[in-house]
């Protein structure tokens, strides 16, 4: 049965956890229901240090935009954006470029009802319902083909989400179409839950969401490096989080490394 929100799509069944949904939890986000709740705590209750490992790839995902924009990119496609929290990459960009243009994608029905609700009147900014792992569909979509000129470099974003992309489904395969999409100079970002620091805790994560919408699917960094391929890979390489250009932002020095970061330019 609903929960008696007016932000939650019709017929959408609540009882089901959507990774969009916990992790907008575990930022301390309003969007998300008992059952997200659920699986948020059993989270927090094996990996103690939870949020701080989501705060830090949010701030990662800001850094790099910010870097983005450095390098005069100003418009960017973000894959499986969740749910809006304050710092969306539209309000970054906009407030330094009112006219960068924004498309965000995700497949969960509250991520998009929520995003369509805070960019009502932003004509630069746009939400598309799809699943990130079938680019053509994305690609070809009529929000992102009005928004994004595929002729100039575009700002790529893939922030925590390709840990929820099987094997089978082949996420270096995936990202490999979105980089043959854009062009030369194109700049795309990557991050990526591991187990490399907390082998025990992480496989008991990977088991609390394994009936979820969202299963996940944590890799070393041996197994992330080569979703960069065919690009070259800013420095300071593919890091964690905290070690990630701190100088653009915080970054949690110190902090929580089981988040391996990159970006990376399109030759």
């Amino acid at each position: 049965m609903a929960e008696p929100f007016s932000w939650v799509p019709a017929g959408i069944n609540t009882d089901v956890p959507s990774a969009a949904r916990v992790y907008d939890y575990l930022l301390g986000g309003g969007h998300n229901f008992a059952s997200d709740r659920m699986v948020g705590e059993k989270v927090l209750q094996i990996l103690h240090d939870g949020r701080a490992i989501a705060s830090s790839n949010r701030s990662f995902m800001r850094r790099a935009v910010l870097l983005m924009m450095e390098q005069g990119i100003d418009q960017f496609l973000d894959l499986g954006s969740g749910i809006p929290t304050v710092g969306n990459v539209h309000e970054i960009v906009q407030q330094e470029n009112p006219d960068a243009r924004v498309v965000y994608v995700d497949y969960d029905e509250v991520a998009v009802s929520h995003s369509q609700l805070i960019l009502e009147g932003n004509d630069n900014a746009d939400v598309v319902q799809a699943d990130m792992c079938q680019p053509d569909q994305v690609l070809s979509d009529p929000v992102v083909t009005n928004l994004i000129d595929f002729s100039k470099p575009v700002g790529l974003l893939m922030v925590a989400v390709l840990h929820f992309v099987s094997d089978e489904k082949g996420p270096a395969e995936v990202v490999a179409r979105y980089r043959d999409a854009v062009p030369s100079g194109s700049l795309i970002a990557l991050s990526h839950l591991t187990a490399d620091f907390k082998p025990q805790e992480m496989g008991a994560v990977v088991e609390a969401m394994q009936h979820s919408r969202d299963p996940m699917y944590f890799r070393a960094l041996t197994e992330f490096e080569p979703v960069f391929a065919g690009m070259e890979v800013l420095q300071p390489g593919v890091v964690p989080a905290p070690k990630w250009h701190p100088e653009l932002g915080p970054a949690g020095e110190g902090g929580p490394e089981d988040v391996y970061v990159g970006v990376a330019r399109k030759p």
